[in-house]
């Protein structure tokens, strides 16, 4: 298992606090992220993206990825301002990737309307994505109410616009679950986002990112199942913690915490493959 830390997980910790407890924790890398406003946190708490980078670097970290641009599926002059200054920040950080969000208000998911918006944002972010040498993760959201929900028509729109080499999309165990479920497309997975939801009474339908925790015997949402099948079909990357839930955010002593976790999910698998 490859282990990484998404910032959202621990969005009260410093910086560099967030960095130690991804070093300690013996991650990957860690994902970071710019819409972290109502927590009165600027991006990489002010430093220069030149350095935040170099703080990650020596921890022995990967800078996985920059987060986010939304939504990036209503595109307009305003969105394309927005992926230029991402794509800009990323590189001059080492991030390795951006994350592009779709909207997620119940406006544009009609058929045909969702399409044609996809469409036409990939096409417009695909050039600057070449000229900067970069690559953009694509997250569907399960939520009834997202414009992006399908995997697969993601894929299959990423396929027709020859556009594999710049965009690949995010597995999120929650919202694939939120979605229905369906096919892993583990080749064009680019990260892999793990959550759990516990609350045994909680319909999937109400299911919401506030009920996002860490992963456990009482997990709902099949994260065994899904790592282990992503890992079956070839995917060969990273396994990223985010979580959303309040509770799980003020954890007063997160190390443990996702040490446990994590030996939970490893002891598992091994079972699982024994």
């Amino acid at each position: 298992m490859k282990f990484a830390l998404n910032q959202m997980t621990a969005p009260h910790l410093q910086f560099a606090g967030f960095l130690d407890l991804a070093r300690d924790l013996g991650c990957m890398g860690v994902e970071l992220r710019n819409d972290m406003g109502a927590l009165n946190r600027p991006l990489f708490d002010g430093l220069a993206p030149e350095q935040a980078g170099e703080m990650v670097r020596a921890r022995g970290l990967r800078f996985l990825g920059l987060s986010q641009v939304y939504p990036f599926n209503s595109w307009n002059d305003d969105r394309a301002a927005e992926v230029v200054s991402l794509i800009d920040t990323a590189k001059r950080a080492g991030a390795e990737t951006i994350s592009l969000i779709p909207r997620n208000d119940g406006t544009g998911g009609a058929e045909g309307e969702r399409q044609a918006n996809l469409r036409v944002a990939l096409k417009e972010c695909y050039p600057m994505l070449g000229a900067a040498d970069m690559i953009a993760l694509v997250e569907p959201l399960g939520f009834v109410r997202s414009s992006l929900r399908s995997k697969t028509e993601l894929v299959e729109m990423i396929a027709a616009l020859d556009m594999a080499d710049r965009v690949r999309i995010v597995h999120d165990t929650f919202h694939h679950t939120l979605a229905g479920g369906g096919a892993l497309h583990a080749a064009q997975t680019g990260i892999v986002h793990i959550s759990a939801v516990v609350d045994p009474a909680l319909p999937v339908e109400q299911m919401e990112d506030e009920h996002r925790v860490l992963i456990d015997s009482r997990d709902r949402l099949g994260n065994i199942d899904q790592i282990a099948a992503l890992l079956a079909a070839g995917y060969d990357g990273v396994f990223s913690y985010e979580c959303f839930s309040p509770e799980t955010q003020a954890l007063a002593d997160p190390l443990t915490a996702l040490r446990q976790s994590f030996d939970f999910i490893s002891a598992r698998l091994r079972a699982k493959a024994a």
